[in-house]
């Protein structure tokens, strides 16, 4: 067998997963998604081992709720055919691992920079000569925007090659910030500095990724969480997703000129990020996740209150929807503007909205279900036309679905488990890999972590859903005229620094 199949959060010796020849390699992951609609690609990455390389590609099948893992060991003084070649999901994988170690693709159709890691291989490589594409062309002309968005957001610049108004290609240059989270998840060794670590990695996503760390460390740790932690996690992944998805209604409302809908939309994300800081302190929700523990209990009492929140929250919601999806001027903006077709989204690997706003069902709580979604018997939320409407009308069916689980969450609030410390809280296992998919509001979260001879942290991974996203909104966006850019990128609303690790 060339691979080792696992379930989400699975622990496995590291050298129980199978290495081989890098043709076999090549063969097996590229021949997994190609075969299968149903198989992506989660996390591609590679670290050193010794002199060499070793490279991990994990495929998951959301058919069969597992995860394919497999490995090699290459050193930077080879070519390569390239994975991309064959499917384009790979993409940005390979580049980054261009970028950080040197490995050279015969036949690469993008080789370019990702991040600009203070580490990378190629110090000549700089952001300030980044190879943009362009086109030769008196009628033709580029439009910068950026590197510090318009907004209140963070770094990046968006290249656009226009004929008059039409956008004719995009390309997206990220990589300014340079903070090295991945390699402060090696250094760090306190368990708090690290859960704090991970709830900072995008600050929209607070608990997605704090979710992640904590199913990492607690599967490399071999605790088994009681049913008030996976509930306090459920009821705060759909709780973050409320509180986004409606401000990013209120933003598409703004980037349409409706006054009206991004001021009520805007007023409504309030009382769901007021509730959480009544809950942890913070309307971010930062504290509130930590591996092993349930620091702050969600009682009866925090139900009652939630209970009116969404009481209150819901009428109002349902009304501004319904004055939004029944508007013609603004139905006029939104429907076959930034439109991602079912093959792209294939090709590219997109994950959440953007994948399932384009007929691709892809939600890891259905496929690779984590804490009570299996529970909730979790159907993805799926549109075909994978225009701005699509994405739009998601986040609308989502926020009403997470408000059905939440209602069903707390009317059985589960009794606190208490744990000793040094049961909860113990050193990882030694030589060990595991991976952590969790649907975040965005899309699919991945982190793996290996530990080393000492059940040190060697090598952590993290991706956001970013990184498969940005190339889909660049596509999206061709064809369109420029004005309508603002709308496509906050109906994507992909993370900066969620990318720019």
């Amino acid at each position: 067998m060339h691979y080792l199949t696992i379930k989400n959060n699975q622990p496995v010796r590291v050298s129980d997963i199978p290495e081989v020849s890098y043709n076999a390699f090549l063969v097996l992951n590229t021949g997994m998604v190609v075969e299968s609609p149903g198989r992506h690609c989660v996390n591609y990455y590679g670290y050193r081992e010794g002199e060499k390389i070793k490279l991990i590609c994990c495929i998951a099948g959301d058919l069969d709720h597992v995860i394919y893992v497999s490995s090699c060991l290459v050193d930077n003084t080879m070519e390569l055919a390239s994975f991309t070649a064959k499917n384009l999901c790979f993409e940005k994988f390979e580049r980054e691992i261009h970028e950080n170690f040197g490995i050279k693709y015969t036949d690469h159709p993008w080789l370019k920079p990702v991040r600009y890691p203070h580490d990378r291989f190629d110090k000549n490589q700089d952001i300030s000569n980044y190879p943009f594409y362009s086109i030769d062309s008196e009628e033709l002309h580029e439009v910068g925007v950026g590197p510090i968005h318009a907004g209140i957001i963070e770094p990046g610049h968006f290249r656009f090659i226009c004929n008059g108004e039409q956008i004719l290609h995009l390309e997206i240059q990220l990589g300014y910030q340079h903070r090295g989270i991945e390699k402060l998840f090696l250094e760090k060794k306190q368990l708090n500095e690290l859960a704090t670590l991970a709830e900072n990695i995008a600050g929209d996503t607070t608990v997605g990724h704090s979710v992640a760390f904590a199913h990492v460390w607690e599967s490399l740790c071999g605790f088994e969480t009681s049913r008030d932690i996976d509930f306090i996690r459920t009821v705060a992944l759909e709780l973050e997703r409320i509180a986004i998805h409606t401000g990013d209604l209120s933003a598409v409302c703004t980037d349409i000129a409706y006054q009206l809908g991004s001021s009520v939309f805007g007023r409504l994300r309030t009382p769901i990020v007021n509730f959480l800081q009544e809950w942890c302190g913070n309307r971010l929700s930062k504290g509130l996740i930590r591996p092993g523990r349930n620091k702050y209990p969600f009682t009866k009492i925090l139900a009652e209150r939630l209970s009116e929140v969404l009481d209150t929250f819901e009428p109002d919601f349902t009304e501004m929807n319904k004055e939004l999806f029944n508007m013609p001027s603004a139905l006029s903006r939104f429907e076959r503007t930034g439109v991602l077709s079912v093959e792209d989204a294939s090709s590219l690997g997109a994950v959440g909205m953007a994948a399932r706003g384009s007929g691709v069902i892809r939600d890891i709580r259905h496929s690779h279900p984590h804490n009570l979604y299996q529970e909730l018997n979790h159907e993805p939320i799926i549109k075909r036309h994978g225009d701005v409407y699509s994405r739009v009308a998601i986040r609308r069916k989502e926020v009403f679905q997470s408000i059905r689980y939440l209602r069903e969450l707390i009317a059985a609030v589960p009794e606190v488990t208490e744990f000793t410390a040094e049961k909860s809280l113990r050193s990882p296992g030694e030589n060990l890999f595991t991976i952590s998919l969790v649907e975040g509001w965005r899309g699919e979260i991945c982190h793996c972590a290996i530990t080393g001879l000492k059940g040190e942290l060697k090598h952590y991974k993290i991706k956001d859903p970013s990184f498969h996203n940005w190339m889909a909104l660049a596509l999206s966006v061709r064809n369109n005229e420029i004005s309508d850019f603002p709308i496509c990128n906050k109906s994507f609303n992909l993370s900066y620094s969620g990318h720019d690790l």
